[in-house]
């Protein structure tokens, strides 16, 4: 009986109970609301936000292990990483050497090239010259043989044109010598003005580049080495021998 009587209203407590929380009214009348309702689920939240900080802290130590005790491997990085840039800065000396000195061949190379280029210009100017001035070498050199037969028939002349006391000039034959005179002045001024100049060395000091000896002998009253006869006048063409004078001198007694 007594079993009976408690299970009936353990019964009825568990109805009421139920009839409450179906209707809030009725439970705040006979069941008031605590003050604090999230009081009831605190520790439940509390209790999970330990639980994570505690495995961050735990994570955290772990990590800070490595750093205060690095491996081999992460010391090896780190120099790898601290030699990367003095490695680059190396080469690119060394290509900064490479460059300067390839620039100093090239203007070694381009000053050589001028120095040579210069050169080509002077000896070219000097042989366009020279094939100027000389042009007419062979030709003057067989001019000058007609020149001296003016000059040889001018010099019989005078020996024809002597007279002796008492005997009147050739009239004629002085007027063939002066025409043959003028005729030779005209063409030796003629050839000056393309650098073909006749010269006598009678009186001169001999001038082996200049004169050729054809004979010596001894002169009283002249200096030794002096040229006394002149058998052929010679020339010059713009300022070189194109023929050398055939000169007597004189030699010491």
């Amino acid at each position: 009986m007594f079993r009976q009587a408690l299970t009936a209203s353990s019964r009825a407590i568990s109805s009421s109970s139920r009839t409450i929380a179906q209707h809030p009214s009725v439970r705040s009348q006979f069941f008031p609301a605590p003050s604090h309702p999230a009081r009831a689920t605190l520790p439940a939240r509390t209790r999970w936000y330990s639980n994570q900080a505690d495995a961050a802290e735990k994570k955290n130590g772990d990590g800070a292990a490595p750093e205060s005790d690095p491996s081999p491997e992460a010391a090896a990085t780190g120099a790898k990483d601290t030699d990367a840039p003095l490695s680059a800065e190396a080469e690119l000396k060394k290509k900064l050497e490479v460059k300067e000195r390839e620039a100093i061949d090239w203007k070694d190379k381009y000053l050589r090239s001028v120095a040579e280029f210069r050169n080509l210009q002077d000896r070219t100017q000097r042989e366009v010259k020279a094939a100027r001035d000389f042009a007419i070498q062979r030709f003057a050199k067989d001019l000058v043989e007609s020149v001296d037969n003016l000059d040889r028939a001018l010099t019989m002349g005078q020996e024809k044109m002597k007279v002796d006391e008492g005997k009147e000039p050739n009239a004629d034959l002085n007027s063939f010598y002066e025409g043959v005179k003028m005729t030779e002045i005209s063409m030796l001024q003629t050839l000056s003005k393309h650098g073909l100049d006749r010269f006598d060395p009678e009186g001169e000091k001999f001038n082996p580049n200049e004169h050729e000896a054809t004979f010596m002998t001894p002169m009283p009253g002249k200096e030794e080495n002096t040229v006394f006869h002149v058998q052929q006048k010679g020339y010059k063409l713009n300022g070189r021998i194109l023929r050398a004078a055939k000169v007597g001198v004189v030699k010491s007694q």
